[in-house]
């Protein structure tokens, strides 16, 4: 007979709320929730470049848009997602601005689980019946990655600068190599669930790819729920006067006894930005505008990476491959193995950007890819006007080459131009010098993979050799104009387009005595040089000038490292610059969080 319960020994109960305590993010200590929510942010960016690679070659997906297997109408149901993102940045960033960074993301969010639904949605009904809807199913396939396109391109825009706001950061680039980490984790996952619904379901079922589509449903719901447990950001909620909120936001970020003197900066800084705002107009096509030439290497860096090709290898991964010879099969299983290996390497990225700097990675890995891309032209002439057949030895040595071709490019280009813009720009123009880097980002995203199939119909082999030429030029065009802002503080790097003002140039060998064509010696110091630069140019535009709190958008994820603290928040850059009243104070871990925009 078993014994009842007693008064001293009660059936122990407990919720599922209980159960779950520790283990749901709204439970974390806010840095590691932000560091969860950032990841996934950027692993969705990721996922949603690598999700319709195998998609595009699924016959049953192909019959349910009314499209043969050569319809250059693939690439641009592909293409239009980019266009899309550009668009939704720069409403993203609006929107943003007026009801709050949190709100923003959340409605972004959403448009991208309609985006999805409407990506699944196209002829599943009747079941199994591949029903083209008579060109609907095209239809809603192309309103679904437009409407995507705007949820994603908006996410990138606005969590940069929500992140940033709430933290600030010191080794920006290999911080912002680790996030990209994230990225490229997602293009692989995505590429992963392709290959295996494909290898277990076949090329002629629906469901191979219509369950990835819908899996990417996934990241959008899980950052929903999470997005309600962070605080909104304390620089918005001061710039709208309500201090007493941003007060709760510290607090709960950096805790009480940082939080008073960090409010106190944030309202100096609003304080002195008041009525300096730059518009997107004036930065863009203005040449009197003091962000106008930061904008234009913004432009250009984004311009530049795309140029190196390697988007197409992203998105047409296999179709890639077989331009080596390589059987469908054995390039789609190639074409995993590659996203892997690109995932490994960007750990060299993260050891090499702040020690290389990012002028010399960039201009070396043009140099790279254009050799790499001449030597795939010359495999696939052998592999197709030579043999005519596929050949091992073919096979096998272009394979080897497009793989070091990725390292190149993850190593050398994936994470500069987005780590660049987070550098170059005051506080009161950074968050919009980031939207306009995504917006670029998602316009020439849209012309290469829009471009890219027609290249596969038209051009075969001879696509390599358009890369290697795009790539001479893109490395031709940073070696001329785009400085070196690793090793500098953000002040520093404001000083170099001063200087070019007063030089009359904007060619970086002509600039400042040339001193931006390298990162600095650790002798050597550019302070004494910024602040002189920076008073001229305060006098030009009063707050564009101002670069004191670290506000900027930085697609970085939340990472202990040291990071000094001034009375103004100025210096970010390097750990020997610090000044004013705090700089005896030893350094404190905090976590850092910043961009990225997108890559490829």
């Amino acid at each position: 007979m078993s014994s009842q319960p007693t008064p001293s020994n009660p059936i122990p109960t407990s919720s599922w709320k209980e159960w779950c305590s520790g283990w749901w993010p709204g439970d974390w200590p806010k840095k590691t929730t932000i560091l969860v929510f950032s990841s996934l942010a950027i692993a969705l960016y990721g996922y949603d470049q690598g999700m319709m690679s195998l998609v595009n070659t699924n016959r049953s997906y192909l019959r349910t848009m009314g499209l043969p297997e050569e319809s250059d109408l693939v690439g641009i149901i592909v293409s239009i997602y980019y266009l899309g993102c550009g668009c939704g940045a720069f409403l993203a960033s609006g929107i943003a601005d007026r009801v709050g960074r949190k709100y923003a993301i959340a409605a972004c969010l959403i448009t991208s689980v309609v985006g999805d639904l409407m990506m699944f949605a196209p002829g599943i009904y009747p079941i199994g019946s591949d029903n083209s809807w008579g060109g609907g199913s095209l239809g809603l396939m192309m309103a679904g990655r437009v409407v995507l396109g705007f949820g994603v391109g908006g996410i990138d825009a606005v969590i940069p600068v929500y992140s940033s706001e709430l933290s600030k950061d010191e080794t920006r680039g290999s911080a912002m190599a680790k996030e990209f980490q994230a990225n490229i984790f997602g293009l692989f996952l995505a590429f992963f669930l392709n290959f295996m619904f494909t290898y277990l379901l076949g090329k002629d079922s629906q469901w191979a790819w219509r369950i990835p589509i819908i899996c990417m449903i996934f990241f959008p719901i899980l950052l929903l729920l999470i997005v309600k447990s962070l605080p909104e950001s304390p620089r918005w909620l001061v710039s709208q006067g309500n201090s007493d909120a941003a007060m709760v936001s510290l607090v709960n970020v950096h805790g009480e006894a940082k939080a008073e003197n960090m409010l106190t900066e944030l309202e100096a800084a609003q304080e002195e930005e008041n009525g300096t705002e730059v518009g997107y107009f004036a930065m863009l096509f203005s040449p009197s505008c003091s962000q106008f030439h930061p904008t234009m290497i913004t432009v250009m860096g984004q311009i530049n990476q795309a140029l190196t090709g390697y988007g197409a290898v992203s998105v047409y991964g296999p179709q890639i491959f077989e331009l080596l010879g390589l059987r469908v099969w054995l390039a789609e299983c190639t074409t995993l193995a590659n996203y892997f290996w690109y995932l490994c390497m960007m750990r060299v990225a993260v050891w090499t950007i702040d020690v290389l700097g990012r002028r010399k990675l960039m201009i070396w890995g043009s140099a790279g890819l254009a050799i790499c891309y001449i030597l795939l032209t010359i495999m696939g002439g052998i592999a197709t006007d030579v043999f005519h057949e596929p050949q091992l030895g073919v096979e096998i040595v272009g394979s080897a080459i497009l793989f070091l071709s990725t390292a190149v490019f993850g190593i050398c280009w994936l994470t500069t131009v987005w780590l660049i813009p987070t550098e170059i720009y005051p506080n009161a123009a950074r968050a919009k010098g980031s939207c306009i880097s995504v917006g670029v980002w998602g316009l020439v995203n849209f012309a290469v993979t829009l471009a890219t199939p027609w290249g596969f119909n038209h051009l075969k082999y001879w696509l390599f050799f358009v890369f290697a030429i795009t790539n001479t030029i893109a490395g031709l065009f940073t070696w001329l104009f785009s400085p070196e802002t690793g090793g500098r503080s953000f002040e520093e790097n404001q000083a170099f387009f001063t200087s070019a003002r007063e030089d009359k140039s904007c060619l970086v060998m002509r600039v400042g005595g040339g001193r931006y064509l390298r990162l600095l010696p650790n002798s050597e110091d550019d302070s004494e040089y910024a602040e002189g630069d920076a008073g001229n140019a305060k006098g030009e535009n009063e707050g564009d000038q101002q670069a004191g709190n670290g506000d900027g958008a930085s697609w970085i994820t939340v990472i202990e490292a040291p990071v000094n603290r001034d009375t103004d928040g100025g210096d970010e850059g390097r750990g020997d610059t610090r000044s004013g009243e705090n700089a005896d104070e030893p350094s404190e871990t905090t976590p850092l969080l910043g961009t990225s925009n997108a890559p490829n």
